[in-house]
């Protein structure tokens, strides 16, 4: 489970939009953004593997965001985005439909998902964060990778 923010302190973030929704990760667990060039397929990996792509020297593993929340896949265009996050020691790319704001949140600004919501969410969600008149959902990248899918992709 990712470290939310408590009693005061604050957390900077990554935003980025999936199907419309913005969610946010920990900037800490983002080693570098990037613009989707070309991802090679791998046969036989999971549906929302989208395949790997070759990034700063390292084969990538490329996760499509929108497939892993249950989303219908949507054709690329030139503000989809590559957070690569580091999970249990490997770089994994999270592939957005863009990505271009950094935050800071304030403890106060995060409560718990709350059962009702993160029973249905695949427990992605660390919490909901509001900023101003936004909702945002704080991803909980390491649930998001779930290692184990990825064995033998990349």
């Amino acid at each position: 489970m990712e470290h939310l923010p408590i009693n005061g302190e604050t957390a900077t973030y990554i935003l980025f939009i999936v199907a419309g929704t913005t969610y946010a990760a920990a900037s800490a667990r983002v080693r570098h953004i990037e613009m989707v060039d070309e991802v090679t397929p791998v046969p036989n990996a999971p549906a929302h593997v989208e395949g790997v792509v070759f990034s700063r020297g390292q084969v990538v593993p490329v996760v499509n965001l929108r497939v892993r929340f249950g989303f219908d896949r949507a054709a690329r265009d030139v503000r989809a985005r590559l957070l690569v996050v580091e999970s249990s020691g490997r770089m994994v790319g999270l592939l957005a439909d863009e990505a271009r704001e950094f935050v800071t949140i304030p403890a106060d600004a995060i409560r718990p998902p709350g059962t009702s919501i993160s029973g249905l969410t695949g427990n992605y969600i660390g919490g909901i964060a509001t900023l101003g008149e936004r909702i945002v959902l704080v991803l909980d990248v390491d649930d998001v990778v779930d290692a184990s899918p990825l064995a033998g992709v990349a």
